[in-house]
């Protein structure tokens, strides 16, 4: 009776030794496997950092994400701090974020003291990741995926001044005021800066923004 007794306790506890314990972070049988997130680390990204590291331009990484539907944020950074606020921004892809900040520096901040008398305290933009198509003369273009769907674009819709002035695209980009002068001025550093640049006389779509972004191969300047 004692030798049957201690062979069902020996088989007990070995079957207690076979069974697995929970583990915390086991993903459950026909659970759906967490989106793999990793951070920005090709060597174009980290040279990009250094840049805007040298140039005091605080930042933040994001993660890589595929967003689907052909939309992604692959090195992208949240600038946090570049001298001038900057309302409205998003991810943007490292280089657009670096020529972006130096844009705002050498450009916009000169040109609004020559030609405005004032400094630029705020940068107006419409952002800059956005999952769409392309955006034409008579709407959208399907299946032509606009660069603000990788954040590799941003949108400048006016220019805030210390003295209390708003200059727009919208109200101020026609005609040979001042206002007009420092607008184009803008426009034509920005050609040397990014690789596509459109403005107001390109499309009824843009009669209301500097488009600016850094696909394609060559240059378009409009």
């Amino acid at each position: 009776m004692r030798r049957l007794v201690g062979l069902l306790l020996v088989t007990s506890l070995a079957a207690c030794a076979d069974r697995p314990s929970p583990r915390t972070g086991v993903r459950a049988p026909g659970a759906a496997a967490p989106a793999q997130r990793t951070m920005p680390n090709s060597e174009s990204y980290r040279m990009c950092a250094a840049r805007l590291l040298t140039a005091k331009v605080r930042f933040e990484p994001l993660p890589n994400q595929d967003r689907g539907g052909g939309c992604t944020t692959i090195d992208t950074i949240r600038l946090l701090e570049i001298g001038t606020p900057v309302a409205n921004l998003g991810p943007m892809t490292c280089p657009l974020a670096a020529n972006f900040a130096a844009w705002v520096q050498y450009a916009v901040r000169p040109a609004a003291r020559l030609y405005l008398r004032s400094e630029v305290v705020r940068v107006e933009t419409f952002g800059t990741y956005a999952c769409r198509d392309v955006r034409g003369t008579g709407g959208t273009i399907a299946g032509k995926r606009s660069e603000h769907a990788h954040a590799n674009a941003v949108d400048i819709s006016a220019f805030v001044l210390a003295d209390g002035r708003r200059i727009s695209l919208v109200n101020d980009w026609q005609g040979e005021s001042t206002h007009a002068q420092f607008l184009r001025v803008l426009h034509q550093s920005a050609c040397k800066r990014f690789r596509t640049v459109l403005g107001p006389d390109y499309n009824s779509a843009h009669r209301d923004h500097f488009h600016f972004d850094m696909g394609g191969r060559g240059s378009f300047c409009r």
